[in-house]
């Protein structure tokens, strides 16, 4: 029968051996000293002055006086002496000041290497927030970064079908107010609410003709073009031919009006939905054509307009003139007969 135990070297008692109280008390000191093994320091080389009984340290290389020789072994301070037990590999400690752990890999001890964790197919995943069956991920800090590993980057999100809704959805109190993405079908569009639960269109692309809708159909201001000098609104024919047109459709009255650039360049203003142009005017000279009827505003002799506001070349109809109703045009001082030249009095 061997001596000691084979991992912590713990005395046996012997056959008729005597007062075998001495070698049991011994393995007793053992198993107190490494069992549940913490230590109060593991970067001491020189032993403390005035240890308390049951002290225990690891000595940190070189060790010095009466640790001298026992560089990585545990030191117990028991009976007012320093005695000491030499590690095994695997052995761990706890440091008792700063929780730290240690591992004893057979030459020295280091910190145990964090254990690897699988990252693939987690169910939940919570960033200094509590994710639910919901919200898998769940993040919460004061930015997200997404960046490129060297490359390009893209964000995906996908959706299994048509029907189904694959968006950026923008909260006030965890209360819906914007939504970007595809909802219900695969055009783009941008929505907002002021409820969470009721969203108007604000931007809709078809997505088969890239054609834009903006609006829901509710207001009267749909579209607000805004800058600080001369705003506009650009129609851009960028090869094609026919020139370029804006059209306005009012469908209770069935009106449908196109301004109109022609592929010649001259601008036309057409009733589109009957097919005839009632106004155009030729690039080249500038001359400018009615189909219809021309019809000047109309002014009693005591509602006219001043002339010189009106500036030279205005026209008005006067209903009321001396002699009967006429045209009449500023010369930038007086309203002038077309007739006669005379004066509207």
């Amino acid at each position: 029968m061997p001596e000691t135990s084979p991992a912590l070297t713990l005395p046996y008692l012997q056959p008729a051996q005597a007062q075998k109280h001495v070698t049991h008390n011994e393995a007793l000191r053992i198993l107190d000293a490494v069992t549940q093994l913490s230590v109060l320091n593991a970067e001491l080389g020189t032993p403390p002055a005035l240890p308390a009984d049951g002290d225990r340290y690891i000595v940190a290389a070189p060790g010095a006086d009466a640790w001298a020789g026992q560089d990585h072994n545990i030191a117990l301070w028991v009976d007012e002496s320093w005695q000491f037990f030499e590690p095994g590999t695997g052995w761990r400690a706890d440091i008792a000041g700063s929780g730290e752990t240690l591992r004893f890999d057979g030459t020295t001890w280091v910190a145990p290497a964090a254990p690897e964790i699988d990252m693939q197919n987690l169910p939940l995943v919570g960033v200094n927030a509590t994710a639910d069956t919901t919200n898998r991920l769940s993040v919460a800090a004061d930015a997200t970064l997404l960046s490129h590993a060297g490359g390009d980057h893209q964000v995906k999100i996908n959706k299994s079908a048509a029907s189904d809704t694959a968006s950026l959805l923008f909260q006030t109190g965890f209360s819906g107010r914007a939504e970007i993405g595809t909802s219900g079908d695969d055009d783009f569009a941008i929505k907002v609410s002021a409820d969470g639960t009721t969203f108007l269109r604000a931007i809709q692309v078809d997505r088969t003709t890239g054609s834009v809708i903006i609006g829901e159909g509710v207001g009267t201001q749909t579209l607000s073009v805004m800058a600080e000098d001369a705003p506009s609104v650009r129609v851009h024919n960028t090869g094609g031919i026919g020139g370029a047109s804006f059209i306005m459709l009012d469908e209770p009255s069935g009106g449908n009006w196109k301004f109109k650039i022609t592929g010649a360049g001259d601008f036309k203003l057409r009733d589109e939905a009957n097919s005839e142009d009632v106004l155009k005017i030729d690039k080249a000279t500038m001359v400018t054509s009615h189909f219809g009827p021309v019809q000047l505003c109309s002014y009693s002799v005591a509602t006219l307009p001043s002339a010189a506001i009106a500036g030279a070349g205005a026209q008005v109809f006067v209903t009321d003139e001396t002699g009967g109703a006429v045209p009449a045009f500023s010369d930038g001082t007086d309203w002038r007969r077309v007739t006669d030249r005379t004066v509207v009095s």
